[in-house]
């Protein structure tokens, strides 16, 4: 059998609005009920688990998606006033980078956690 991720805990210091920026942005939803997560399913085999948590160090999570999807999750970054930028070390200089032949931004999360979309790898 393949090794394959099926969640990971994303500290947030309110789950369930992080969570739901989150499923917003990305065009998602919140799996309800929400218990001691507030959980997103990603896709087939991966969900992000939201957990409250006083203290913690942002986290940096990748995601490689379509041209079609990349679009779409730009444009909510922008109507949500979110800043972005060109790298994980310029996550606001307004730009987006074209590396092999793709598109790629960097933005924080409410939590400020580092989230790049990425359209090659």
């Amino acid at each position: 059998m393949a090794i394959t991720l099926d969640h990971t805990i994303v500290p947030a210091y309110d789950k369930e609005a992080s969570a739901r920026l989150f499923a917003h942005l990305f065009g998602l939803e919140v799996e309800t009920p929400i218990g001691h997560f507030a959980a997103v399913r990603v896709n087939d085999t991966l969900t992000f688990d939201f957990a409250d948590r006083k203290t913690f160090e942002p986290h940096h999570y990748a995601f490689r998606v379509g041209e079609a999807e990349f679009d779409a999750i730009f444009a909510r970054i922008k109507e949500a006033g979110l800043r972005y930028g060109s790298s994980p070390y310029a996550t606001e200089d307004g730009r987006i980078n074209r590396r092999n032949g793709g598109r790629g931004v960097y933005f924080r999360d409410r939590d400020g956690h580092i989230l790049e979309l990425l359209t090659r790898s």
